[in-house]
């Protein structure tokens, strides 16, 4: 059983020596939505993204008891390798052979630790992350590409405008005091309506629609 990572440029990282276990978390995607009153409810999403992650270490010299091949690579040539996968933006692929493992990922974290005693070997824990290729789809009617993004329309901050119907027997004085509180507010309706009422403020009519603020 070999592990190894590959770039797919023909460049294969095999691991001198194999983790005593591998940790696969696989988790449910869950949409958290809070509904007012009625507290948060959990909407499945499908399946998230899988953890894989491995403790071993790089020896500095071969042992053929727990070395998979003779001509192991420099800890620290084999740490800077790791470092460079971590930069790196591209994916590559996860390969524990005699086993169904076999996934692009990208690494997520390395951490390397030198222990006491064991001159010049160094110790490492990696976690690995499955990688998957965004999906496109083309437009309807459209040869144009574009990636399928669900959005949430803008909340409108626009103030709405307040209103009134006028009613038979109403004055513009009259529906000041009523909806504003203030009879002598007529005045700024009666320059809001303008064009509705016309030349004269005393003219409203039954139906027409002012605007109060």
């Amino acid at each position: 059983m070999d592990f190894s990572l590959t770039d797919g440029k023909g460049f294969k990282f095999v691991f001198p020596v194999n983790p005593e276990e591998v940790t696969i978390s696989r988790q449910k995607g869950f949409d958290t939505t809070t509904i007012l009153s009625y507290g948060e409810f959990d909407f499945p999403q499908g399946e998230k993204v899988k953890e894989i992650s491995f403790s071993s270490f790089f020896p500095k010299e071969y042992d053929e008891s727990y070395c998979k091949y003779q001509d192991i690579p420099d800890p620290q040539e084999a740490m800077n390798t790791l470092n460079g996968f971590l930069l790196s933006q591209k994916p590559l692929r996860f390969i524990i052979s005699g086993t169904s493992v076999n996934v692009p990922v990208i690494v997520a974290s390395h951490n390397s630790t030198f222990r006491g005693g064991e001159s010049g070997d160094v110790n490492f824990d990696l976690s690995l992350r499955t990688w998957r290729e965004m999906k496109v789809s083309k437009k309807a009617g459209s040869g144009s590409k574009s990636a399928t993004v669900n959005k949430k329309p803008r909340t409108d901050m626009k103030e709405k405008k307040k209103t009134y119907t006028v009613k038979s027997g109403d004055s513009l004085s009259k529906i000041a005091k009523l909806e504003l509180g203030d009879s002598s507010q007529w005045s700024r309706i009666y320059q809001l309506n303008k064009k509705v009422i016309g030349q004269n403020p005393n003219a409203i009519k039954p139906g027409q629609k002012l605007v109060l603020s």
